[in-house]
C-alpha cells in the first residue's frame, strides 16, 4: 500500500513539474530552449551574485533584486564575491572568452533545483538573460506590492539566446499628445522586458515642439501649446482667438539627459526626431517667417488642416511646411541639430521627410527662382534639395541622418538610412541602391491603427490585427540582409490621450514585433504565440498594466448577393472560439444561438451583437454592430 502511494506520489510531483515546464512562456521565443526536470525554489535565503564586480553586470542584478523584492517581500540582496558553496544562488557573471554566437546581446541561461547562472559576453546580454528570467518566475512576480506565497519556482531549463536584428525599435509620438517624463521612463521599463533596445522619439510635429532648443526659445515658449480639446482628433472645431493654449509641455536640456541616461542604463538607444519640412506647423508657429505663405499662424490643436484624399494624395489647406528656398531654415535647423546632436549619444539623427505638401510650394515665387538656379525640374526634386542640405547639416554635427521613405523622391543624398514606412516598397528601393534601411511598414506596425472591427475600437482610420504584426518580416523578398539594420513598431498619438490608453494601443502588438526582430525567423508559430500571449496577459492583469484583448473578437464579413440581401460572415484570429450573437437587441452570452455559418439579418432587426468564448470563459467583448453598417459596408465592397 505504502509502496503505491509513493509511486502516486512521484507521479503527481512529475505532472506538476511536466505542467509547469510545458507552460513556459517566453515573448521573444528564445533560439534554443531546452526543459528540464526539477525546479529551482526561490527563497528569502536565495543569494543573487555579480561576482565579477563589473559594475554593469552589479547594476543588472540590481535591477533583478528590485523587481523581486517588491512583489516576494524578501531582502534580496546583491552580493560581489562567490559565495562558498554553489547552492540557492543566482549568478549574473560576464564570459571571461567571449563566445562567438552571443554577440553583444545574447546570453545562456541555466536554471538547475540548486541554482541559476546568466552568462553573456557583454552586459546587455545579462539584462536580456534577467528580463528572461523574470518571466520564468510566476506571474504574481509582476506585482507591485508583496504577495504572499510559500513558494516561488522556477522550471529548470537551458536556454541559448540572441537576437536576430540589432534594431529593435518602438517609435513614442509626443508631439501630438505631450507625455511626461516619467511616463516616457515608464514606457521604456515595458519595453526592455520584451528586448526592444530603440526609443525612437517623435520629438516635433504639428501638434507640438517637445525639445528645449535654447537658441530658439520661442519653439517651446510657443510651439510647445495649444488649446486643450477633447474628442476625435482631427474633427475639432477651428480654436478661438482667445482660448488659452493651456495642453502641452516640452523637455528640457536636463530632462533628456536624464532620459537618456535612464535608457542608456537599460541598453537602450534614443533616437530624436525633428520632422521637416513638412509636420512643421508649430515651428512656423513659433517662427513665421520660416514658412513661405506669409501670416499668422498657430499650433494646430487636432482641427482639420490637412485634406486627404482616398488615392494616398493629399493637400495642406493651410501650409504646415518650412520654405526650401529660404536661407534662414537651414541657419535655424543649424541651431536645432547643433543642440539635438549634443543632447542625443545615438550616431542616428531622424529628420522625418514625410507626408510633405507641395501645394503652396508650387506657387511660391522664391521656390520657383530656387528651381531655375539649381536646375530642379520637379517638387519632388525641390524635397530632394532640402533633404540633402539637412544632410549635410546633421553630419556637420557628427551624426547619421535617417529619414521616412519619402526622402527617396527626388533622389536620395548618400549616406542617408530609410525607415521604410509605406510598405517595404521604399526599403526595397533604398537597399537595392546600397542604404541602410530600418522597416517599419504601415500595414503590419503602425500599432495607432485599430486592433479589431471599428464598431468597439477607437475609431482611426485603418486597421492592423495581431496576426499581421505578427507576420510583419523585417527582411523582404530579394532584399540583402546585410543593408536591413531591423524593424520598429510606431505608436503615433493623434488619438491617444494618456499612457493607459498607449498601453492599450501597444500590448499585444508590440509582444508580436518583438518577436519578429528578436527570435529565428523559422521559430515562428502563430498559435504557440497566442498561448505565450494569453499567459502575459495574466502577467499583465497582476501588474495593473493595459492590454487589448482584440484579438479574440470576431472579423465581420458583410457582403450583398447581388439581390439586396445582406450575408454576414464571422470569424476569429485565434483558433478554437465559438462566436455567439443575437439580432434581438439583448446582450447575448454561450447560451445564445452559436455561429456555424453566413448569417442573414432578420427583415426589421436593428443591431447585431456579437461575443465570443473559449469553452465556457467570455474572452472577447460585447460588439455590437448595426445592420444598417452592415449594408453600408457591403455596398462599400461591391463599388
Amino acid at each position: 500500500m505504502k509502496k503505491g502511494i509513493l509511486v502516486l506520489f512521484y507521479a503527481l510531483v512529475a505532472l506538476t513539474m511536466f505542467a509547469q515546464s510545458e507552460g513556459i512562456a517566453i515573448i521573444p521565443q528564445p533560439v534554443s530552449l531546452e526543459k528540464r526536470e526539477g525546479q529551482f525554489p526561490f527563497t528569502a535565503q536565495t543569494r543573487i551574485e555579480a561576482s565579477d564586480r563589473n559594475p554593469d553586470a552589479l547594476r543588472v542584478a540590481n535591477f533583478f533584486a528590485a523587481q523581486v523584492r517588491k512583489a516576494t517581500g524578501f531582502a534580496a540582496v546583491v552580493q560581489t564575491t562567490a559565495a562558498a558553496t554553489r547552492t540557492n544562488v543566482i549568478s549574473f557573471t560576464l564570459n571571461k572568452a567571449e563566445e562567438a554566437d552571443l554577440g553583444n546581446e545574447g546570453y545562456r541561461l541555466e536554471v538547475w533545483a540548486t541554482g541559476v547562472v546568466v552568462k553573456a559576453n557583454k552586459p546587455a546580454g545579462l539584462f536580456y538573460g534577467m528580463q528572461t528570467l523574470l518571466q520564468l518566475f510566476p506571474k504574481d512576480i509582476e506585482s507591485k506590492t508583496v504577495v504572499a506565497k510559500k513558494s516561488w519556482t522556477l522550471p529548470a531549463v537551458r536556454i541559448s539566446d540572441y537576437p536576430r536584428f540589432g534594431w529593435r525599435g518602438l517609435m513614442l509620438d509626443v508631439s501630438r499628445h505631450f507625455f511626461t517624463k516619467q511616463q516616457v521612463k515608464e514606457f521604456i521599463d515595458d519595453m526592455v522586458r520584451y528586448k526592444y533596445n530603440m526609443l525612437h522619439f517623435h520629438l516635433t510635429d504639428d501638434q507640438g515642439w517637445r525639445i528645449e532648443i535654447k537658441s530658439l526659445p520661442k519653439l517651446t515658449s510657443v510651439g510647445a501649446w495649444r488649446v486643450d480639446k477633447t474628442g476625435t482628433f482631427g474633427t475639432f472645431s477651428q480654436p478661438e482667438a482667445d482660448e488659452p493654449r493651456s495642453y502641452g509641455g516640452f523637455y528640457t536640456h536636463e530632462d533628456i539627459r536624464e532620459l537618456v541616461q535612464y535608457a542608456g542604463d537599460r541598453f537602450v538607444n534614443i533616437m530624436p526626431e525633428v520632422d521637416v519640412p513638412g509636420h512643421s506647423m508649430a515651428m512656423v508657429a513659433a517662427y513665421p517667417e520660416l514658412s513661405g505663405t506669409p501670416g499668422t499662424y498657430r499650433v494646430n490643436s487636432g482641427e482639420k488642416f490637412m485634406q486627404w484624399n482616398g488615392d494616398g494624395t493629399f493637400y495642406a489647406i493651410v501650409d504646415n511646411t518650412l520654405n526650401p528656398a529660404n536661407e534662414q531654415v537651414y541657419t535655424a535647423l543649424d541651431k536645432v541639430f547643433t543642440e539635438v546632436a549634443e543632447l542625443f549619444p545615438f550616431g542616428y539623427i531622424h529628420m522625418g521627410g514625410d507626408e510633405c505638401a507641395k501645394n503652396f510650394w508650387e506657387r511660391n515665387e522664391s521656390i520657383k527662382q530656387l528651381m531655375a538656379k539649381e536646375k530642379l525640374k520637379d517638387m519632388h526634386e525641390v524635397q530632394s534639395y532640402f533633404v540633402k542640405r539637412v544632410g549635410k547639416i546633421i553630419e556637420s554635427k557628427g551624426k547619421k541622418m535617417m529619414g521616412w521613405d519619402e526622402i527617396l523622391e527626388g533622389g536620395l543624398a548618400s549616406g542617408a538610412a530609410v525607415m521604410s514606412w509605406r510598405g517595404v516598397k521604399g526599403g526595397k528601393e533604398a537597399a537595392s541602391a546600397g542604404h541602410e534601411v530600418v522597416m517599419s511598414p504601415n500595414s503590419n506596425v503602425y500599432i495607432d491603427l485599430m486592433q479589431g472591427d471599428g464598431a468597439i475600437e477607437p475609431p482611426v482610420y485603418s486597421t492592423v490585427r495581431l496576426k499581421s504584426s505578427y507576420q510583419f518580416e523585417p527582411v523582404p523578398d530579394g532584399v540583402s540582409p546585410s543593408l536591413i539594420k531591423g524593424g520598429q513598431a510606431n505608436l503615433w498619438t493623434e488619438q491617444i490621450y494618456n499612457m493607459r490608453h498607449a498601453q492599450y494601443m501597444t500590448w499585444p502588438r508590440a509582444f508580436a514585433v518583438s518577436e519578429a526582430v528578436w527570435s529565428p525567423k523559422a521559430k515562428k508559430d502563430w498559435n504557440g504565440f497566442i498561448g505565450r500571449v494569453e499567459q502575459h496577459f495574466q502577467r499583465y492583469d497582476v501588474a495593473e498594466k493595459k492590454y487589448a484583448t482584440s484579438m479574440y473578437e470576431p472579423i465581420i464579413n458583410p457582403s450583398s448577393d447581388g439581390f439586396g440581401k445582406l450575408k454576414i460572415e464571422l470569424s476569429t484570429e485565434v483558433e478554437g472560439l465559438d462566436i455567439y450573437y443575437s439580432f434581438d437587441n439583448s446582450f447575448p452570452d454561450r447560451f445564445y444561438p452559436k455561429y456555424a455559418g453566413a448569417l442573414t439579418a432578420p427583415k426589421d432587426a436593428v443591431n447585431l451583437r456579437m461575443v465570443t468564448y473559449k469553452g465556457k470563459e467570455q474572452v472577447g467583448r460585447i460588439v455590437t454592430i448595426s445592420v444598417a453598417d452592415l449594408k453600408a459596408r457591403a455596398d462599400r465592397k461591391k463599388k
